[in-house]
């Protein structure tokens, strides 16, 4: 009895992995690289707050001098909570605060600068802005991150080896302070002119090398093990080591399609379409992540409460990004109260309520499914009806020989969907090269939607359909398939619209 425990226990840890149970198939084997435990988190996550706040908020600008006086920094009426609360009913799942931008303010009272909120006028100098969001965040049950700009305009040592040691010791109080951060975001903004201490001038660095990145990583790893690491890549011999996740190649928000969650360590020097797209076959996996404001600005102008993105423009812009496998990063501004404007928080109230009421139903569960191939005929461990369980990570898995299956979903009766949603079990990788959906309509099968690449998710948006049949085909794959969510969904329409929305949906 004690040995047939043990075999069993074996047998059970080798299948944890795949959410399988008794299986009497061989688990695939992963294709290329995959991601870790702290990068399927930050996967999960896919849509998440900016709050970009600090001097250039009362000095109407988008980047500061480093010349900025402490009191300029003086907002009326903090409330992180009404910032918080608002990102979260736009279903953001985290926000990320600018702690320190190029100016060097640093929005926390450091040990180590007299330029940050200590010497404002703001709270008498006793006020904490990181501590505030970060409560704020915890409070309404989001998670917290931190951006830190690695060029600072305003330290007397920047381009020389003191700031180094100085930007670590800031690292050090903000991932030692504040409880979790679930991400820390390096801008790849890197030196020119500035103020420096007052010995102004223009100061270049190798972004590469001057950080000391590898150091810098080494150290969040060792005070936030769980924390993901947006940049700060280095290089090391004949190869660049990148960090968890990296930039989406535009400041529009979207990704590349298609999006490649793998990038080439041995290509040195990379271009925007490499961010865009990622590189098919790279030896590092390394997710992009969409980075938008919603204004035209990354900071509060006043003249720009006009100009607050539609819900409609918002969810095209999601379909790009996260409808790509992308995570979205939506920039907020707080205004020179240190509140979100009314215009902001009602258009991301509507659109977090287009977002829920589109997902609330899955129209494909309870769906009777039927696939070409089931890896080793075992169904129940990765049969078709895994795509619809509410499983994430369960997968319906083809036998190794077996490079374009396809499945069929039998609904039942008819019904009306305008967006089709497919993901695959990236824990073994990114090995779905061209997948497409099709419907059953007059008597034959109809092709709706195809595209180059699936990963962490792929969302169609396709005029509203009527059918009782569904069937998705892999056409090509560079492994068998692993796919692990499939869903139907009737997305409303939006409550308002913007040209640039319709140009973009297009």
């Amino acid at each position: 009895m004690r040995t047939v425990m043990l075999i069993a226990k074996r047998a059970l840890a080798v299948t944890a992995a795949f959410t399988v149970v008794a299986s009497g198939a061989e688990p695939p084997k992963p294709y290329g690289p995959v991601p870790d435990t702290r990068q399927l988190k930050w996967h999960e996550m896919e849509m998440y707050a900016f709050a970009h706040f600090g001097p250039d908020t009362f000095n109407d600008v988008e980047w500061g001098s480093g010349a900025e006086k402490n009191t300029d920094f003086n907002p009326t009426d903090l409330n992180a909570e009404q910032i918080v609360r608002a990102a979260k009913a736009g279903g953001m799942k985290g926000l990320i605060l600018t702690a320190k931008h190029h100016d060097g303010f640093c929005l926390w009272p450091s040990k180590f600068t007299e330029h940050c909120v200590k010497n404002s006028t703001w709270k008498n100098g006793k006020g904490d802005v990181v501590r505030e969001f970060a409560d704020a965040c915890r409070k309404q049950g989001i998670k917290f991150g931190v951006y830190l700009s690695p060029w600072d305009r305003n330290h007397a040592e920047y381009g020389r080896a003191g700031y180094v040691e100085y930007y670590k010791n800031q690292i050090r109080e903000l991932l030692t302070h504040y409880g979790p951060i679930f991400e820390m975001w390096f801008d790849g903004a890197n030196g020119g002119d500035g103020y420096y201490g007052g010995q102004g001038g223009k100061r270049q660095v190798d972004y590469n090398t001057y950080y000391d990145w590898k150091g810098i990583r080494a150290l969040i790893r060792e005070l936030q093990p769980d924390c993901a690491i947006w940049c700060g890549q280095y290089r090391e011999g004949d190869r660049i080591v990148y960090a968890d996740c990296h930039w989406g190649g535009s400041e529009g928000g979207d990704v590349g399609d298609p999006n490649w969650n793998t990038l080439d360590s041995k290509k040195l020097e990379i271009g925007i379409p490499d961010w865009q797209h990622g590189h098919r076959n790279g030896d590092v996996w390394c997710g992009s992540e969409g980075d938008v404001s919603i204004r035209p600005g990354w900071f509060y102008h006043a003249s720009q409460d006009g100009q607050v993105k539609s819900p409609e423009h918002l969810m095209s812009i999601y379909l790009s990004c996260v409808g790509r496998g992308g995570n979205l990063i939506l920039n907020l501004l707080p205004d020179r109260r240190g509140r979100l404007h009314d215009n902001d928080v009602a258009s991301l109230k509507q659109f977090g309520e287009h977002l829920q009421q589109t997902f609330a139903k899955n129209l494909a569960q309870g769906a009777r499914l039927k696939a070409s191939n089931v890896r080793g005929g075992d169904r129940a461990a990765y049969g078709p009806q895994k795509l619809t369980d509410a499983d994430r990570w369960s997968a319906w898995v083809a036998d190794d020989d077996v490079k374009t299956p396809e499945v069929v979903l039998n609904l039942g009766k008819e019904k009306a969907f305008n967006l089709i949603r497919l993901r695959e079990d990236i824990r073994l990788g990114q090995r779905v090269d061209e997948a497409a959906a099709d419907v059953w309509a007059d008597g034959a099968w109809k092709e709706v939607a195809k595209a180059q690449s699936i990963g962490a998710g792929r969302l169609w948006r396709i005029p509203e359909t009527k059918t009782d049949k569904v069937r998705i085909r892999v056409t090509k794959a560079a492994a068998c398939p692993a796919l692990s969510d499939f869903g139907l969904f009737l997305e409303p329409p939006a409550p308002a619209r913007s040209a640039r929305a319709e140009d973009r949906a297009k």
